[in-house]
Parts: C-alpha cells; sequence; structure tokens
C-alpha cells in the first residue's frame, strides 16, 4: 500500500514551520486519539493516530524532514527503522496538558518504547544502525552515455576500524553493561500520573558502554578512509539518471549493515546531437542543387558517418528518420532513431554571372517548381474568400 504524503496527513504546505507543524498535530491528535473512539472506532482510530504521529515524528526532524524531502518515504525506510522514526520526537510537551488518561504513554509509547499502536515489542540490548546513504555527482560525455563506460572514483566515507574491527574497544577489553540503564536501553521516568520511556543517553540504546576506546577509532567503531570503486555505467542513462550501489555508503553503527551509494548522472552536451529519451536529433545543411537534384549527403552518427539519400525536391526542414541509429533503451534491448533535419542553405555573394543564371531559372520556372508557395497562395486566396 502505497503511503500518503506526509504533509498531506498533517494538512500543511512543504514550507511549514516547526511550530505550524507541532500545531498541526496536536489539533489531529486530540481529534483521533484512541481514547476518544468509540469501540467500534478503536481500530480505525489507532490506525489513523499512528498515520499522523508518524508524519510528526519526521516532519518535527530537522534530518529526518530533509532526507524526506530529498528522497520521499523510500528515503526514510532506507534510514531508519519504524523505532527510529519516533525516537527524538518530542510528544510528551503535546500531550501533558491534552487531558487524556493518566496511562497516556504507556498507551501510546508503550514500557517497550512504542506501545502496541506503534508496533512496539521487546528490545533487544544491541541497538543497530545503519549507516547514511552517499550521493556522488558524476560527469560523463553525451557519448558515454549512449554506449555505456566505466569510471573509477573516490570515495571518502567512514569504514569498519581495522583494530577494533567496529567495536569501538581497545584490544583486550570488552564492553560493559550500562550501569545508568542495566542493559536495556533505556529509561523510565514518572512525572505524577504520567509514565514515560526514552532511550538511554548514556549508552544511546544500546545497553553497553565502552571503558577503554581503541585509540585509533576513539571508541566510534568507524575510521574515514578514501574508497576507490570502480563504477559501470549501463548504456542508455540520461542526465539526472541515479545509480544505486548498494553497501557502499557509510558503514553502520553498532553491528548496522552500511548505507548505499548513489550516483547522480550529469550528461554533458553534444556539439551536434540533441536527446530525447532513445531518439536523437541533428540539423545537416545542404546545398540548394543537392536539394533540387537530389544527392546521397554523409551524415554523423554515434558510430561514424553513414550515407543517406535526398531524394530530389527535398524542402528545407524535412526530417528523415535513420531506424536503429539512436541510443539503447535502458529499460529494454532496444534502440532509438537519428532524426535528421536538413536545412537547405541559401546560396550569397553571388557573382553577377550567377545571378544572371539564377534569374534566368526564375523566369524559367514560373510558379510551377514552388509548391509550398503556391500551395500558401491557395490558402490565402480561400482565407480572404470565405471572409
Amino acid at each position: 500500500m502505497t503511503k500518503r504524503d506526509y504533509y498531506e496527513i498533517l494538512g500543511v504546505n512543504k514550507n511549514a514551520s516547526k511550530d505550524e507543524i507541532k500545531k498541526a498535530y496536536r489539533k489531529l491528535a486530540m481529534k483521533y486519539h484512541p481514547d476518544k473512539a468509540s469501540e467500534n472506532d478503536k481500530k480505525q482510530s489507532e490506525e489513523k493516530f499512528k498515520e499522523i504521529s508518524e508524519a510528526y515524528a519526521v516532519l518535527s526532524d530537522d534530518q529526518k524532514r530533509q532526507r524526506y524531502d530529498q528522497f520521499g518515504h523510500a528515503g526514510i525506510d532506507s534510514q531508519y527503522t519504524s523505532e527510529d522514526i519516533f525516537r527524538g520526537a518530542d510528544f510528551s510537551s503535546i500531550f501533558e496538558d491534552l487531558g487524556f488518561g493518566g496511562s497516556i504513554f504507556d498507551e501510546i509509547f508503550g514500557g517497550s518504547g512504542f506501545g502496541s499502536i506503534f508496533g512496539g515489542g521487546t528490545r533487544t540490548s544491541t541497538y543497530q544502525r545503519r549507516g547514511p546513504d552517499l550521493q556522488y555527482n558524476m560527469s560523463i560525455t553525451f557519448k558515454e552515455a549512449a554506449f555505456g563506460t566505466k569510471k573509477e572514483i573516490i570515495i571518502p566515507r567512514y569504514e569498519k576500524c581495522p583494530k577494533c574491527q567496529g567495536e569501538g574497544t581497545a584490544p583486550g577489553t570488552s564492553k560493559e553493561t550500562c550501569p545508568k540503564c542495566g542493559g536495556t536501553g533505556k529509561i523510565s521516568m514518572s512525572r505524577g500520573f504520567f509514565s514515560v520511556s526514552s532511550t538511554c543517553n548514556r549508552c544511546h540504546g544500546t545497553g553497553k558502554v565502552i571503558s577503554v576506546p581503541c585509540s585509533h577509532c576513539h571508541g566510534t567503531g568507524r575510521v574515514k578512509k578514501n574508497r576507490k570503486l570502480t563504477v559501470k555505467i549501463p548504456a542508455g542513462v540520461d542526465n539526472g539518471s541515479h545509480l544505486r550501489i548498494a553497501g557502499e555508503g557509510e558503514t553502520g553503527m553498532y553491528g548496522g549493515r552500511s548505507g548505499d551509494l548513489y550516483i547522480l548522472i550529469n550528461v554533458q552536451e553534444h556539439p551536434i546531437f540533441q536527446r530525447q529519451g532513445s531518439d536523437i536529433y541533428c540539423e545537416v545543411p545542404i546545398s540548394f542543387p543537392q536539394a533540387v537534384l537530389g544527392a546521397n549527403i554523409k551524415i554523423p552518427t554515434l558510430n561514424g558517418k553513414v550515407k543517406m539519400k535526398v531524394p530530389s525536391g527535398t524542402q528545407s526542414s524535412k526530417v528523415f528518420r535513420l531506424r536503429g541509429k539512436g541510443i539503447t533503451s535502458i529499460h529494454s534491448y532496444g534502440k532509438g532513431d537519428l532524426l535528421v533535419k536538413v536545412i537547405v542553405e541559401t546560396p550569397t555573394n553571388l557573382n553577377k554571372e550567377q545571378l544572371e543564371y539564377v534569374k534566368k531559372f526564375a523566369a524559367i520556372c514560373g510558379e510551377e517548381v514552388s509548391p509550398m508557395q503556391k500551395s500558401f497562395m491557395e490558402k490565402l486566396k480561400d482565407l480572404f474568400k470565405n471572409n
């Protein structure tokens, strides 16, 4: 099922401030909170409440919101677990004075972190975090885009520390149980009737702390390195295409999997050809005698020059199609066409003798050899006749 747009769910525009987003969520939370629904409508209210709460959790967080604006739901789903989405969102200040029952946080966020409404469950002591995605802007030539190519690139990124193997601990030592949360990864606090469960700020939800950090990575488990990659660019990519290389983003935290690398393609302009989908276009000048008498002319293609027959009487701007001389479709094995627009060049700087021949030619031809002009004049006569 396709997710709805978060901004649409909260009824705000994409330029809405944090206060506007918070106000919109508060209003909807009052309307759809399950405590206010009848037994028959409770399940529907829970789903609606979950939907608006997820939208608020993303749009109220600067980092999540930026990622959502750039990549949509795919950027959120690939980066965060369902629990991560709600982590850090300021729900407490919204619900403190709404007047719901004292078990509000138990019902919504629950002892397991996010309760039955948000699909909570028993947390494991190990909190894995997927590594961030990376983007690399690559510029290629028109011909490389048409035929495909291979490019070597260097990506600066965080990788697993070779000294501690990503554990963050000094050799010969290990992580210890967090003394603040007792290894649960969360802290429970009571405020009168309210019971709030939040991520432990000492161990960041892992349940473990490092007493003796690795000297190479300073306990982070990751070090910055330049990674050399050979990227295969498939034939048919276009300007603005995105290529995804799985697992070549930043290394994950606490054993989490690595993010992905996205290659953003920028195709340089070609001096002759223009592209539309899999077809390419070019303009080729021909002389007046070639247009009148017909000729075999050489046409540039992506594979070199080929001969093309120009029939006698060809008009300027006539388009010829050379099938299969375009670009391979990235979605199939077929190829586009080359569309050649011929432009008849009008002679300039003629000498006296040449001008005399043109005048004689015009006198001999009369109007019979000007089909386009004749057609235009007939249409013009009909226009005035009808008026």
